[in-house]
Formats: C-alpha cells, structure tokens, sequence
C-alpha cells in the first residue's frame, strides 16, 4: 500500500467543475454561452458541493480556436461579455465559497495580438525576438521550403511564411495561432505582468494550457522521420519539455503565483512517464500543484493517432490509475484526477456505457471512480448529470471543431476523396471528437435544452437525447446520477482524512477480475479503511469477500450486493465498502 503522509491544502481538498463558456448557458439569445449565463447558475454550481470552477478562455480572440488564439489577455471576448461581467462572476462564486480557476494560455497568442503584429511588421522590430522567426531553407532545385519538416498538432506544416520579411515564423497549432518565444526575458516579464493582471482581480489559480511546450531545442532541428511518407514529421522530441522548460515554471512559481497562494495545473502534452512528471510536481521542485497526463483521456487512441481504433479495456485505466496513485506518494506529489474535458470525448461513451438501460449506473460508477482516489477531481460541466456524445445517427456534417474536421479530410484525401471509405473514421469521430466535450449544456427539457432561448440557434449542435437526459429532471430524483454526485462530493468531505489524504493499494487483476477496477484507501492513522470496487463490463461480475469482515457499504450504484462470502456487482456495478 502506498504510504501517506501528506501535508494538507485547499486545492488538494477541492473538486473542480469546469465549464465551457461557449456551451454552459446563454442569457441573450445569441446562441451562445456568456458570462450572465454562468453566473445566473452560481446556485446551481453552488449545489453541487464543488469549491472552484475552472472556466475555459473568454478573453479577447477571432475565435478561430474557441479562444485558445487570444489577441487581448486583458479584455473579454464581447459575445461573452465584459470585464464587469467576469469581476461579479469572481465576487459571486467568492460569496458562494467557490474559487475560480483561468484557462492561461501563454505558449502561443493569436496573430492578431498587437505583439505579434508588432513583431511581424520588421526584422528590426522590438518584438521580433518575442516568437519564433527563421529564414526559409531551399531545396536542390531553389525551391522555398520551411526552416525544419515539424508537423502541427492540427495538421501540415508548423511553418507558416510572411511575404514581408521573407521569413517563416512558427505556429505548432493553427497558423493564426504563433507561438511564443519564451527565451526572451521581456517576453515573459510581459506575461507574468497579465497573469498579475487577473490574480489581482481575485482570480484563485490557473490551468496553464500546452504548458510543457513553451521551452524548444533551441537549434529547431528536424524531428526524426517517423512517416516515410509524409513530408512533414512530429517533432515534439524538440518542442516538448525543452531543456528551459522548469526554468520558466519555477521563475513564473516565484514572480506570480507564490505571492497570491495560486492553485495551478499544467497541460502536459507528450509526457507520461512517471520521472518527468515527477519533475513537474514533486513538491521539492517548487513547480506545479499538479498536471493533466492526458493518457486518461487517451486511452482509445489507436497507435496511429486518435482517429485510429484500439478500444478501451478495463486494464488500462487499472494500469493508468494504479501507476499514478502509486507514484505520487514516492515524490510527495499530487495528482489530477479526471476522466472529461474540452478536448476529449465522453467517459461515459467511451469507457463505460450510454445505452439507456446501462446509462445511470454507468455514470454513477464513474463518479464513485473519481471521488474516491487521491488527487484534485476535475468535472465538466453535464457530467454530474450523465451528459453522453452525440449519438450514431449524427454525420461528419455534425462536427465543428477544426481537430477533426482537419483529421477527416486529411484522411479522405489520402483515400483519393472516396468517403465511402470512411467509416472507420467516422466511428472514431463518434466517440474521441472535441465537440462532444463541447456539447451545450442540457438545462431542462425545453426546445434548446435550456441553454439559449427557443427561437435561437444554438452555436453548435445539442444532443437530442436532452429530453429525458437534462439536470432539471433529476433534481428531485433521489435515485437520479445527479443526486449520485451531490452524495459522493458530500462523502469526499465527510471522509477527508481516507478519500483525500488516505493512502492507496491496488487490488491485482487476479483478486478481481480483468473487468473490475479494484482499491483500497486508508486513512493515514489506519483509523478507517474502504475498499472500491468498479465493474467496467455489461457483464455481472462475482468477487469473493474474504477479508472485508466487518465492511459495510457506504455507497453504491445500486448494482451491487454482498451476501454469501461474495461481492456480486451487476453490470457497470460499483461499491464502496468501509471499515471504521
């Protein structure tokens, strides 16, 4: 069992709900979310028992990646409000006990920010050095190619060239979207001064996105080709956690965030093992709260990308947790506990079930999976009430956001634009996709699901199950999976001592079966003990009991029972069993 003896904070004792502001709630009838919507629903937040809302980018931006390109730190996306608007949401939540995390987004800006025009107006402008500009390279034949054959994120070169200077400057997401050179002293100087901007404002703490990337080789050199037959390669073993990557995290730790007690996770993109997280998070390296992996959310990519299918079995999320439950303990560490966000799929579609006879028990089993580890729990915002993806009968036409779009035709022109052959992607689509991550919140069961007026059109596509599945129905349900939330949140306080700070021991697969996630906690006076069951399967699975005498369930899905020296747990079944 993992030992514990873990110094106490409040943003290790937090639950973190976070919201979409294109998507929470629209209070104009524009048809999209705005910040009147979410702070008209601080009471509903607030009813939930979580203790801070991360909110996704609302500042100034063209919005060609839903506010990841921002153009202004210091002002607000108009459609979603104003800067009035967003400091009575921050006095609001405050009132309500709630802290609020900000989406800071600072490896990259949107070419439209004055730096960036700045910077591009000359080779001898001020700003040149604040990004990345590199001159052309030229082929045998005097042709123009980019300075190295890294690939974006999103697809086709990460190089993007200006006729005004005759120079390429580098942009790894959209082309509107260059990144920052973070070597350059003013440049980050100027940043913190915009972090200082929003702490001082009373903004509690940040999710910093693509964190590890802002520190490159400095020599850019070409990835290594991986893709024969792609002109343009991953080269994120030269922009992923470069050789100033903790450098930068610890002087942006002493200028902001230590004079303002800021909670803080990191994106950590490319990164997974268990020596470089450490590095990131372990307390004496005087960092990071905590990070987002992101293995958890891809566990169904195929070993050619997200669009590709290998399907979720139950060993790699016990693989996953048990890894990070185990490691964190050894470097006095934290973890991010999480299973949803923007830029994954449903949990529930993807590693669980959304059939409805499945559904509820579904969504409960994967709230007593997330309440019931060590770390810092992340929710987005429909999640608490069994929000799924959208449904087979939905076409590629259905989808908005630039990842796919840019993966499906991407690989349609590869297949010679024959999309009859595109079935496989598609289903994948189904499942991965950001949009459905993204889906407008579904209120109640009127036209628009609550979420905009009834004679607007919504910004995206609303799942048309918001008829039986919306958070008004189950307000009053005591069985309902929002209900189920409301319990287990109350429970990770009742019990902060075992579900918070308490150690962690994994039960083998061969105790439980390959189907059932299994654990135990205690806490750390050994004074209390539970053991977590999870049946990841439509499958009825059987447990022997032996050695939970004197255990007795704290809480279940309703798909369990222990009788005859066995725990039996139906499909999708989960329990918790406590020894006091």
């Amino acid at each position: 069992m993992s030992s514990t003896n873990v110094e106490k904070a409040w943003w290790k004792e937090t639950v973190v709900y976070q919201i979409y502001p294109a998507s929470f709630k629209d209070s104009d009838g524009d048809g999209l979310g705005d910040i009147p919507g979410i702070i008209s629903k601080i009471p509903y937040i607030s009813s939930l028992g979580v203790n801070a809302v991360w909110l996704s980018p609302i500042y100034k931006s063209p919005q060609h990646d839903m506010g990841y390109d921002i153009s202004d730190y210091r002002d607000i996306h108009r459609p979603y409000g104003t800067l009035e608007d967003v400091q009575r949401l921050i006095d609001e939540l405050h009132k309500n006990q709630i802290k609020l995390l900000m989406d800071l987004v600072v490896n990259h800006t949107s070419d439209e920010h004055a730096w960036f025009k700045e910077s591009r107006s000359s080779k001898q402008s001020p700003k040149r050095d604040w990004y990345f500009w590199r001159d052309p390279r030229y082929d045998a034949s005097g042709n123009r190619q980019e300075p190295n054959n890294w690939r974006s994120i999103f697809g086709g070169s990460a190089w993007h060239y200006d006729e005004t200077t005759d120079q390429y400057y580098l942009a790894l997401f959209l082309p509107s979207q260059p990144d920052l050179n973070w070597s350059n002293a003013d440049m980050r100087q100027a940043t913190y001064d915009d972090m200082r901007f929003w702490q001082d404002r009373g903004v509690d703490g940040f999710r910093i996105d693509s964190m590890n990337l802002m520190s490159k080789h400095p020599d850019l050199p070409d990835a290594t080709v991986t893709r024969p037959k792609e002109k343009y390669q991953d080269g994120s073993e030269f922009f992923a956690s470069g050789p100033k990557m903790h450098d930068y995290i610890r002087e942006m730790r002493t200028e902001v965030f230590d004079h303002y007690d800021a909670m803080t996770v990191g994106e950590l993109g490319f990164t997974n093992d268990e020596r470089s997280v450490s590095e990131y998070v372990a307390k004496d390296r005087h960092e990071l709260n905590m990070v987002f992996t992101g293995d958890i959310v891809d566990m169904d990519f195929g070993p050619g990308g997200k669009y590709e299918r290998d399907d979720f079995h139950p060993r790699k999320i016990r693989h996953i947790t048990n890894m990070w439950q185990c490691a964190m303990p050894k470097f006095d560490g934290w973890n991010s506990v999480y299973l949803d966000n923007h830029d994954s799929g449903r949990s529930l579609s993807r590693y669980a079930s959304d059939k409805p006879e499945h559904r509820a028990a579904s969504a409960k089993m994967l709230a007593t999976y997330l309440m019931t580890l060590a770390g810092t729990p992340f929710l987005l915002a429909g999640q608490e009430f069994g929000m799924a993806n959208l449904g087979k009968d939905y076409g590629v036409e259905s989808y908005i956001d630039v990842e796919a779009k840019n993966a499906y035709n991407a690989i349609l022109w590869q297949r010679g634009g024959n999309k009859s052959s595109m079935g496989d992607v598609l289903r994948e689509m189904q499942r991965k996709a950001r949009d459905h991550g993204r889906l407008p919140v579904q209120w109640d069961d009127s036209p628009n699901a609550g979420f905009t007026a009834a004679d607007a059109k919504p910004w995206m596509t609303i799942n048309k199950d918001y008829i039986e599945w919306n958070a008004a129905s189950q307000q009053s349900d005591k069985e309902s999976v929002l209900n189920f939330y409301r319990q287990v949140l109350q429970l990770r306080k009742d019990y902060v001592d075992l579900l918070v700070y308490g150690s962690y021991k994994p039960l083998d697969e061969k105790e439980t079966g390959e189907m059932v996630l299994g654990y135990e906690r205690a806490s750390p006076d050994e004074s209390q003990h539970v053991a977590v069951l999870l049946n990841f399967s439509d499958q009825e699975q059987s447990i022997s009991a032996a050695g939970y005498d004197g255990y007795n369930t704290l809480i279940s899905n309703g798909r369990s029972e222990v009788a005859g020296g066995r725990v039996r747990l139906g499909a999708y079944g989960a329990v918790v069993l406590l020894k006091d």
